[in-house]
């Protein structure tokens, strides 16, 4: 328990972090490195329940698409500004390395292994976003369907 406390408190650090070398702006910083917390949360509560890397990465992904777009409307921000730091922590950079490696010491079977989470989690990645997408869409429209306030500021907006 105190790891994975530790391990938030790390996450939430390198999220703000990672957002300050990419200049976004000070006021989408907090949200930001919340948004980073609670999908690695989830994704950490996936993987001690042994539901895979796939569906951690997906379910963390899912996460992070959602909750970014809703601080951007939130905030009057870019999406951007919220979701490429939360993605820190997701990132298969030690796989990575480790499929570069093997495959320079001639470890063929090995790098291959490694090869394969790092598709498995960039694909689960890029659909988690996907949902996401669909999902925030899928709530503008039914916004706009049962809002007559949201429907009469968006009748003219044709991606909605």
């Amino acid at each position: 328990m105190l790891k994975l406390f530790a391990d938030l408190v790390l996450t939430y650090i390198g999220t703000v972090t990672f957002g300050i070398l990419l200049n976004v702006p000070r006021r989408a910083l907090n949200l930001g490195g919340w948004i980073g917390t609670l999908s690695f949360l989830a994704y950490r509560l996936c993987m001690m329940a042994n539901m895979g890397i796939a569906v951690a990465n997906l379910l963390g992904a899912l996460i992070i698409g959602i909750l970014s777009m809703q601080a951007a409307r939130y905030k009057r921000m870019p999406v951007i500004n919220f979701n490429i730091p939360a993605l820190v922590p997701f990132v298969p950079g030690g796989q990575a390395y480790q499929m570069i490696k093997n495959f320079a010491l001639g470890n063929v079977s090995e790098a291959i292994s490694f090869l394969l989470q790092v598709a498995i989690i960039a694909g689960s990645i890029a659909f988690g976003f996907l949902l996401a997408e669909m999902i925030n869409r899928m709530q503008a429209k039914l916004m706009v369907m049962f809002s007559s306030r949201w429907s009469h500021e968006n009748r003219n907006n044709p991606r909605l």
